[in-house]
């Protein structure tokens, strides 16, 4: 098998795992959530604190995104970009979460996401993970009303 076509099946793999990690959090299912991340993840996310360090840190962030929702959570995806190395990979996109709050106010907000894959085991996890909104520098406020 060429070059070529080991990082076609990779970028298969990576698009599947993406994929199947966005249904997983459509319908809530933290374990399905949480089989896309390495044990040693790191996150910057949009959300307080500063950084996730350890899979176990993450999973807590998940549970109170699943908690603030009272259905189902609307997830999309657009423009991801896929790269890809021996065992090394990043993606970057632009995705929109949806959905009604607890409080019956209805949210859909664009972030940006990078995240970075490394292949353990023969599967990819995600290594690193970062969400980030734009701030209006004026206001020192995040901007949550753009679409691409």
């Amino acid at each position: 098998m060429s070059i070529a076509d080991n990082r076609k099946n990779a970028e298969y793999e990576i698009k599947k795992t993406i994929e199947d990690g966005i249904e997983a959090l459509r319908h809530k299912n933290l374990e399905g959530v949480m089989s896309l991340y390495a044990p040693e993840v790191i996150s910057f996310d949009i959300v307080p604190p500063l950084q996730y360090v350890g899979a176990d840190a993450f999973r807590k962030a998940w549970e109170e995104v699943f908690l603030a929702f009272q259905g189902p959570i609307g997830y999309e995806i657009h423009d991801l970009s896929i790269t890809v190395g021996d065992d090394v990979a990043f993606t970057h996109s632009l995705n929109r979460i949806s959905g009604t709050m607890h409080n019956g106010q209805q949210t859909g907000i664009w972030v940006r996401w990078t995240a970075c894959f490394r292949k353990i085991n023969g599967k990819w996890l995600i290594v690193h993970h970062q969400n980030s909104v734009p701030v209006d520098m004026q206001t020192g406020r995040a901007v949550l009303d753009l679409k691409p």
